[in-house]
């Protein structure tokens, strides 16, 4: 095989499901955030599995991305979209009954005119500044959404994975006092918010980037390998370079792998000088820069020659590559390529 194999673990993802669900209040719904391709795994196995698992509410950000969940799932689930209700949206949020979390009076006005009756939720901004109706707006049209009985009012945490950070409590704040009192399902926190503890739970919880083996769940079961197939050995002399603009010199009598993958496959660059792939446990390091196919790996002290090398996997996390660019997990997932073997274990 010439093409990386990623291969995404659908029962880990469930177990990782189950455990920040099992972390949840006993009276709150643990849904699940499918978003962006299923975080780059492929938003349709991503969505069965969890659903196997027992999630029966699912966030996506745009209304495109729920015509996958509503084909894998059929009508037994509960798509919200992040984005809501935008121009161009109401034939699919109605043909595919999706619930847009309603961002603005201009989105309020165009769902109630375009789709009388269609269920809807509502988000506020309480001091992330990105999407939703910040505390004037929602006063001035609060009464007239109550009306019309939205399913859920959420908003966004903008530091969860910082326990400590001032932002938490300040918006955990805001959000109490734009919602105490309204007999309407809440929804504050993803990942981060749910290891907080129950005063973030509220009534649905939003799991994300825990659910797919990122921080700032530390157990998180590991969900994504990826090997990457040798096509070439090089024997180096002393002073000889690898890769383009010659950045690596070789000190001494060296073997080179070249690996078929590189930042067409979302295998950033920046990443090179600081990263190490792997032969069964042991480290491989990096050498000279990643290129848009290929990868030069020092192998010189394998005792065989490797047929692949391991990037992703037990031995090195989406957060370890995460750091070693100066990124978070969330970008390195959703930037592996469509190049890649998809291949599904479980589910």
């Amino acid at each position: 095989m010439s093409t990386a194999r990623l291969t995404i673990d659908l029962d880990a993802l469930a177990a990782n499901w189950r455990a920040l669900d099992a972390v949840s209040a006993d009276t709150t719904e643990t849904a699940a955030v499918v978003k962006a391709n299923g975080y780059g795994l492929g938003a349709q196995p991503v969505a069965r599995a969890l659903a196997k698992a027992g999630a029966r509410r699912f966030f996506v950000a745009v209304a495109e991305e729920g015509a996958a969940i509503r084909e894998a799932l059929g009508p037994g689930v509960e798509i919200n979209v992040f984005s809501g209700h935008m121009r161009g949206d109401t034939d699919m949020i109605r043909d595919l009954n999706l619930v847009p979390m309603i961002n603005s009076i201009d989105q309020m006005l165009r769902h109630v005119e375009a789709l009388p009756g269609h269920p809807f939720g509502i988000q506020l901004d309480t001091g992330m500044n990105r999407l939703g109706m910040e505390p004037a707006e929602w006063a001035a049209l609060r009464e007239i959404a109550l009306e019309q009985n939205p399913t859920l009012i959420m908003s966004h945490l903008a530091c969860a994975d910082e326990p400590d950070h001032d932002m938490n409590l300040m918006q955990l704040q805001a959000f109490r006092e734009m919602t105490d009192g309204l007999a309407v399902p809440r929804s504050l926190s993803a990942t981060g918010g749910i290891l907080m503890g129950p005063e973030f739970h509220f009534d649905v919880t939003r799991p994300g980037i825990g659910l797919y083996g990122g921080l700032p769940y530390e157990e998180a079961l590991t969900v994504v390998r990826l090997d990457l197939p040798v096509i070439q050995l090089r024997e180096l002399e002393a002073g000889e370079t690898v890769g383009y603009g010659n950045t690596w010199t070789a000190p001494g009598p060296t073997v080179i792998a070249t690996v078929a993958a590189g930042y067409a496959d979302g295998i950033h660059r920046i990443i090179g000088p600081n990263t190490h792939l792997f032969a069964g446990d042991v480290p491989c390091p990096i050498r000279g820069r990643i290129s848009m196919d290929l990868i030069g790996v020092e192998v010189t002290h394998l005792t065989e020659e490797p047929g692949g090398l391991t990037l992703l996997g037990p031995q090195q996390s989406v957060d370890m590559i995460a750091d070693n660019g100066g990124t978070i997990g969330y970008e390195v997932l959703t930037s592996l390529g469509g190049r890649m073997t998809r291949r599904y274990k479980g589910g």
